[in-house]
């Protein structure tokens, strides 16, 4: 039997789906719902679906990156959008990163039953089961959602380097769980969560350091840094040189306080 996740804000919603389709005709049985996406992924990571129904405009969500994340991290996990929102482009993406249908509400049946049919003759053809990790080749029209994952996750922290930023933060932003954005990092960057957190900000740094009424110590705390010390260790690693020294050769005061 193929496990299925249903995610939907509005509870009628996932309930009628649960009752009303004939999951057992598509050998197929509901093992979890949930309301919005932290208890929409955390059921997803207990139950590991082989088929996810999901909304992708729930309050305070980024439904394509959920998105991204999801088929990311479990790539075979065939995955349908029910949603209200009616816009081409924003369908055009969601089946480019590798969703099976894109159905408006409210759906009809002989909808919800084409993709389920569709859905479960894909897991059909696919040999062996779901890996933890294992990535499958990406269509040549499609976006790779492991690209896609990677790109939010730089945003995330080049908007917010100022900030006590986590990794499970990060990868909270991103659907993932911190094992899998840290594995993208290491593959798509070359880089750990905390060599990208400490480049972005030791770029912002340097910017900084062009205004000479800012110490180093102020720098250091608006860039994120509680520690003068740890950010200087972490400068010279970057830069082979001191902030002071850096600041001198660049035409700025060279204070290291």
């Amino acid at each position: 039997m193929y496990k299925v996740v249903l995610v939907d804000d509005e509870e009628i919603i996932s309930e009628g789906l649960r009752r009303v389709v004939d999951w057992a005709a598509y050998d197929c049985e509901v093992a979890a719902i949930a309301c919005d996406s932290v208890s929409g992924a955390q059921a997803i990571r207990r139950y590991r679906p082989d088929i996810l129904f999901t909304d992708i405009k729930m309050p305070g969500e980024d439904g394509l990156t959920m998105l991204a994340g999801l088929k990311g991290e479990f790539p075979r996990m065939q995955i349908t959008v029910l949603t209200g929102y009616r816009d081409f482009e924003y369908a055009r993406r969601a089946i480019g990163l590798g969703v099976s249908r894109f159905l408006l509400k409210p759906s009809k049946m002989e909808e919800l039953t084409e993709a389920l049919a569709h859905m479960k003759a894909v897991l059909d053809h696919l040999p062996g089961k779901d890996l933890p990790g294992k990535e499958d080749t990406v269509k040549e029209d499609g976006e790779d959602p492991n690209s896609f994952v990677v790109r939010r996750a730089r945003a995330y922290v080049t908007e917010n380097y100022a900030q006590r930023l986590s990794l499970q933060e990060v990868a909270d932003q991103c659907y993932v769980s911190q094992w899998h954005l840290s594995k993208l990092l290491n593959k798509h960057l070359g880089q750990s969560f905390y060599d990208l957190l400490n480049a972005v900000r030791i770029r912002e740094a340097q910017k900084l350091m062009g205004d000479p009424s800012l110490r180093i110590s102020e720098v250091a705390e608006q860039v994120g840094y509680a520690d003068t010390a740890h950010f200087s260790r972490v400068f010279k690693k970057l830069e082979g040189v001191s902030a002071g020294e850096w600041r001198n050769l660049h035409g700025g005061r060279g204070d290291t306080v």
